[in-house]
């Protein structure tokens, strides 16, 4: 529990001293990447939300999903400069370039987190800000300072922290949580596993290097590829509970078909990529780059297919 509170020891990692950070590295801080899928999906449970908001305060809730997710990879960012500075992916990051110093950037963060949770309150509503203020804590310490670092599993439970979105901005319409939004968190949290374990195929060694318990790296690359396959098969199924429940209509359910469809292929060519006696890929995990990329198509094709339905239904 002590190293959740204190960090990745100092002793261990000295960064260089900083040199004028630009902008542009204050704004790949908050990895802005990963944060526009993030506003997106919390963009669709608020567009899909009984009720009405006026269209201004929508655009605020959804800034504060966006400036919360960003505040927390800065987070991530200050408690991970040690294992980033050994991960070739993660090696230009502006904290371990030294251009910006651990103590602004962990700064930076914090306040970031308590504006966003503080205006999201003052905007919309005490429910969805306690949400905010969740997402943010369980990815910063379940997710990032224990899990992480801890268990193979680090990116099943950690999924959570990027399933909350849906329901942040259902709940800055109505106040509540429904069904619905429940059902996307669902979606988003089955989803995470296999889009990171087809990254974690190819990046096997960079976690390796930094100690990172990856699941290709305590339980090697041919279980990992039997398990995006299982997730898979599990994720197209809460794909169509919506369908089932009658939450949707017939775009939504077409396209999810679709979808799922695609993203089975996808993972059935990681599975059967060719490889030696270890599971080593011979084809430079090929397959699994292929399923990485589909599989960020794939969330923001599916949520935009919800919102499309709930607009012509």
């Amino acid at each position: 529990m002590n190293s959740i509170v204190s960090g990745p020891p100092e002793a261990e990692f000295t960064l260089p001293g900083t040199s004028g950070a630009e902008a542009r590295d204050w704004l790949n801080l908050l990895k802005p990447r990963v944060v526009s899928l993030v506003v997106f999906t919390g963009a669709a449970g608020l567009f899909i939300a009984p009720g009405r908001i006026h269209p201004f305060v929508a655009f605020i809730a959804i800034l504060c999903i966006a400036v919360a997710a960003g505040a927390a990879g800065a987070i991530n960012m200050w408690y991970d400069r040690d294992i980033d500075a050994l991960m070739r992916r993660t090696s230009r990051r502006p904290i371990v370039s030294g251009r910006i110093q651990p103590a602004d950037a962990l700064g930076f963060g914090i306040l970031l987190s308590a504006a966003s949770v503080v205006l999201m309150w003052l905007a919309t509503n005490i429910v969805a800000a306690v949400l905010l203020a969740g997402s943010i804590a369980f990815y910063v310490f379940i997710y990032t300072m224990w899990l992480k670092r801890s268990t193979p599993q680090n990116i099943v439970i950690g999924g959570a922290a990027g399933a909350f979105p849906p329901i942040i901005g259902w709940a800055a319409v109505t106040g509540h949580v429904g069904v619905m939004p429940l059902v996307l968190f669902a979606i988003v949290f089955l989803w995470t596993p296999p889009h990171f374990w087809a990254l974690s195929l190819y990046a096997c060694k960079d976690y390796a290097r930094a100690g990172v318990p990856m699941l290709p790296v305590t339980h090697g690359a041919s279980h990992t590829r039997r398990q995006i396959l299982l997730y898979t098969v599990l994720l197209s199924a809460a794909t169509l509970l919506p369908v089932a429940l009658g939450l949707t209509g017939p775009v939504y359910a077409v396209a999810a078909g679709l979808l799922d469809l695609g993203f089975l292929v996808f993972s059935w060519r990681v599975l059967r990529d060719r490889q030696d006696a270890a599971g080593v890929s011979l084809t430079s995990d090929k397959p699994a780059r292929q399923a990485f990329r589909y599989s960020l198509a794939y969330l923001a094709a599916l949520f935009l297919a919800v919102m499309i339905d709930h607009l012509v239904g």
